[in-house]
């Protein structure tokens, strides 16, 4: 069962999912906050910066065990 709530971060709503025990923030939400007609270009911005690449490859190790 999906819980939401949501945040208002400088006047942005922010929608915070509950997914299983786990809250997941919607990427879309914030990237309306810098331009709400464009947001797909924004995410696929930040999802080619290296740094960004960096986390994600991070978050992979730490969350995501291979089974071997």
């Amino acid at each position: 069962m999906v819980k939401s709530k949501t945040i208002n971060v400088k006047g942005t709503e922010i929608i915070i999912s509950n997914i299983c025990e786990n809250d997941y923030i919607s990427l879309t939400d914030i990237a309306r906050y810098k331009d709400k007609f464009h947001t797909n270009d924004i995410i696929k911005h930040w999802m080619r910066n290296s740094s960004s690449i960096e986390r994600l490859g991070f978050w992979e190790l730490l969350y995501n065990k291979r089974k071997t």
